[in-house]
């Protein structure tokens, strides 16, 4: 963990599939499942991140275009992030 922090104990139900692939990953890994879980989530946290990050730089971008080509790429990526592929 990055963060020098108590460690919290939370209860997640996952479906089976999803226990199987953490548990042979931790096989792996030679590590526990419980440290495949912790990395998933940090790595999925970061993920989320970088994706609003993206899309308010994108928002940026368009606030601060006049190029009208520009601006309907912008908006059409702004809402492929938002809503999916078409």
């Amino acid at each position: 963990m990055a963060e020098s922090q108590r460690n919290v104990r939370q209860s997640v139900s996952l479906p089976s599939v999803v226990a199987r692939r953490v548990q042979a990953l931790a096989k792996r890994r030679k590590t526990s499942a419980n440290r495949v879980l912790v990395d998933l989530i940090e790595s999925g946290l970061e993920a989320k991140e970088r994706e609003k990050l993206a899309f308010f730089e994108l928002a940026d971008r368009l606030a601060h275009t006049s190029d009208r080509t520009e601006q309907k790429r912008l908006k059409e990526e702004l809402a492929r992030m938002t809503f999916g592929e078409p």
